[in-house]
């Protein structure tokens, strides 16, 4: 047992893993914008979903009043395998910065996939199983999404199809493999395989893709091929849902030592693990329970709340998906190919965009060897090789406990580890030999992209 009686970890039981996923839209006084069918720019409905998605998905898509969903038996026995997952002080951390600062951090990186992908993607994998349906098609980013949905897709006996950004298809393929050995097939995106991909290619030749160019592809194959459906890995209402169990758990960790964060960070891509960690949370600070200062966090090469406009948007760079209203640089535009393949999305979630638009929480970027700086110091004290993607929290956390010092201020932050960085070698490769760079859009740059922005009416 550790200081003030916290242990290194805590572990929760079985029984005090969630039995229902919260809806955080129930609790906004702003609802987030309905996605808009492009054609005729009005709201979607059920029926002009279910081609697209699974038909409980769509449920849970458009269900904004509804705090508490059940989670099926189903799923949560899928859950036990590597749930609850620990929350775990950073003693050692706080120790070599010198920080008053209570640092602590939901680790997501125990099972196959290695991050908290797996959440969602059992999820919509079960129920297209439950629909009868033969499989599924998605994009990846980073590769961990990817690799959690086959997982689950294996585990249901689902075939998967997987759009694997061209940059990460390259520089992971160790990643791929493991799709490949739960029985998906992997294709880099943007490809020769569907029309908006050779569309894409032929507009931009030699692009090394984005998250934006799989969704189109993903989608085109799931709505032209019979008994399949298309599932996301971030972005939508409904996989915000899945992800609550995050922050479930850990409110009722810290709970049970009487501990109330004061900070509260998640590396911000499409917003699926900011917005799992923080749902509880933010539920009691939108009900005026309790405040919480929440720190979305986004690299600088793809800075869609820092420097992007709120505004309706195509969620896909083909522009055959439907358009949400969310903080966006533009569908057209492509990042850098930086290493951190899950935070590539020009746009976010929509669910978030309205909470940071209404001032609930705030948003920062920062430059990726300095993050990778700070996955650096973290493994070296902490003992996890940490994700890119998470590194960006690590860093914010790192730089508020590091505020504290000068302070004096004992503060309580949290941060999600959203998983581990074994696959992502290449990148601290780079890091280590020097050969990392820092490549942030210019205002020229993403201003030509927020010029395409579609012409909405106001609904």
């Amino acid at each position: 047992m550790a200081e003030n009686n916290v242990p290194y970890k805590i572990y929760l039981t079985e029984d005090e893993m969630p039995k229902a996923w919260y809806n955080l839209r129930a609790d906004m006084k702003n609802k987030p914008a309905p996605l808009l069918n492009p054609g005729t720019g009005k709201p979607l409905t059920a029926e002009e979903l279910s081609p697209i998605f699974c038909d409980e998905l769509v449920k849970q898509e458009l269900d904004e009043t509804t705090p508490f969903i059940d989670i099926p038996d189903e799923i949560r026995n899928f859950y036990k395998m590597y749930r609850p997952s620990p929350l775990v002080r950073a003693y050692c951390l706080e120790q070599k910065l010198g920080t008053p600062a209570k640092i602590y951090y939901k680790f997501e990186g125990n099972n196959t996939s290695g991050s908290h992908k797996l959440n969602s993607a059992i999820a919509q994998a079960y129920y297209a199983k439950k629909q009868g349906l033969k499989g599924v098609t998605t994009e990846t980013g980073a590769g961990q999404w990817g690799t959690a949905l086959s997982m689950a897709c294996s585990y249901f006996d689902l075939d998967c199809k997987v759009f694997m950004v061209k940059v990460s298809y390259e520089q992971k393929p160790f990643r791929r493999e493991v799709m490949r050995t739960y029985g998906a097939s992997v294709v880099p995106s943007p490809s020769e395989t569907t029309e908006v991909g050779k569309k894409i290619l032929a507009e931009h030749p030699g692009t090394t893709g984005s998250l934006g160019c799989a969704i189109s592809e993903a989608v085109e194959v799931a709505t032209r091929n019979p008994g399949y459906r298309y599932v996301l890995g971030s972005v939508l209402n409904q996989v915000l849902l899945h992800q609550s169990v995050i922050g479930l758990e850990t409110k009722t960790a810290l709970d049970k030592y009487g501990i109330k964060p004061d900070i509260i960070i998640g590396c911000a891509g499409g917003g699926s693990n900011l917005g799992g960690l923080i749902a509880p949370f933010m539920g009691e600070k939108l009900r005026g329970e309790a405040d919480y200062r929440i720190i979305a966090v986004e690299p600088a090469s793809c800075p869609s709340f820092t420097r992007g406009t709120y505004a309706y948007d195509f969620c896909d760079t083909g522009m055959i998906c439907p358009l949400a209203k969310m903080y966006t640089l533009g569908s057209s535009f492509i990042p850098s190919a930086n290493h951190a393949g899950g935070l590539r999305f020009h746009g976010m979630s929509s669910t978030l965009s309205q909470l940071y638009h209404d001032g609930y929480m705030e948003a920062t970027s920062v430059e990726q060897t300095s993050v990778f700086a700070a996955a650096e110091q973290f493994a070296r004290v902490e003992g996890i090789l940490p994700a890119p993607e998470s590194s960006h929290a690590i860093r914010v956390a790192i730089d508020e406990a590091l505020k504290c010092k000068e302070t004096g201020e004992e503060k309580t932050i949290v941060f999600g580890l959203t998983g581990t960085g074994y696959f992502d070698l290449v990148a601290y490769q780079k890091y280590n030999d020097g050969e990392m760079t820092d490549t942030i859009p210019t205002d020229e740059e993403i201003a030509a992209s927020i010029a395409k922005l579609p012409k909405v009416p106001e609904i």
